[in-house]
């Protein structure tokens, strides 16, 4: 890790300018969300955006399930790369934020391929299951409270196909996971669900970083 390039501002800068493909959709919902109270700090950035839809592109996913939705701007990223009859159920916990998504995936012709699903996300995981039965999601990223981290994994993965893909945000936590001061409980839950995937043999696991901690996680 020591002798790997140093993520400077100018290099950070010279990797969007290069490598980011940025719409005025995408930038105007990204906008909004800063405006909102802690919208920064919980905006998905536009690169882990585009890495969502091209993840959904690769494992050939035609049903995401989505814990955490927000103002729905990874949400977008992911409709987006799903085929048309595909189908991406976001769960959020109130509907003032992904209200605000909504507009924008009406605006980009994908709503019809979004199932928003309000209410206590542990509920809704069990409501999937007996809906849908196990194994019926290709892809899972779970961007939500952080104390639930393990209770959301566990869930996904009986509803995760095999081979298919778990995607979890913020798996650093703002650095807090390798501070021994933070003993907060959403720092305990990252800390508790990096542990789990560490030692757990039903997956294979690689950690990025990138963004606040990206961790992919591929069901055997």
């Amino acid at each position: 890790m020591a002798d790997q390039t140093a993520a400077t501002h100018d290099l950070l800068a010279y990797v969007r300018e290069v490598s980011l493909r940025d719409d005025d959709l995408l930038r105007e919902l990204r906008e909004t969300t800063a405006d909102l109270p802690g919208g920064t700090a919980m905006q998905v950035m536009a690169e882990e955006g585009q890495l969502l839809a091209l993840l959904v592109g690769l494992t050939g996913a035609r049903a995401v399930l989505e814990i955490g939705t927000f103002t729905g701007y990874s949400t977008l990223c992911m409709a987006r790369a799903l085929p048309a009859d595909g189908v991406l159920v976001s769960c959020d916990i109130d509907d003032r934020w992904p209200a605000i998504g909504a507009d924008f995936w009406k605006r980009d012709g994908v709503d019809s391929r979004v199932d928003l699903r309000i209410g206590d996300a542990a509920v809704t995981l069990d409501a999937l299951l007996e809906e849908r039965g196990p194994e019926s999601f290709d892809l899972v990223f779970i961007d939500a409270d952080k104390t639930n981290y393990v209770r959301y994994y566990e869930a996904s993965l009986t509803l995760l196909r095999a081979g298919g893909l778990i995607v979890v945000d913020n798996t650093l936590f703002f650095g807090r996971v390798a501070d021994p001061a933070a003993t907060d409980p959403e720092t305990a839950g990252v800390r508790a669900l990096n542990r789990l995937l560490h030692r757990d043999p039903r997956v294979e696991l690689s950690l990025l970083v990138m963004a606040d901690g990206i961790t992919l996680v591929r069901k055997r």
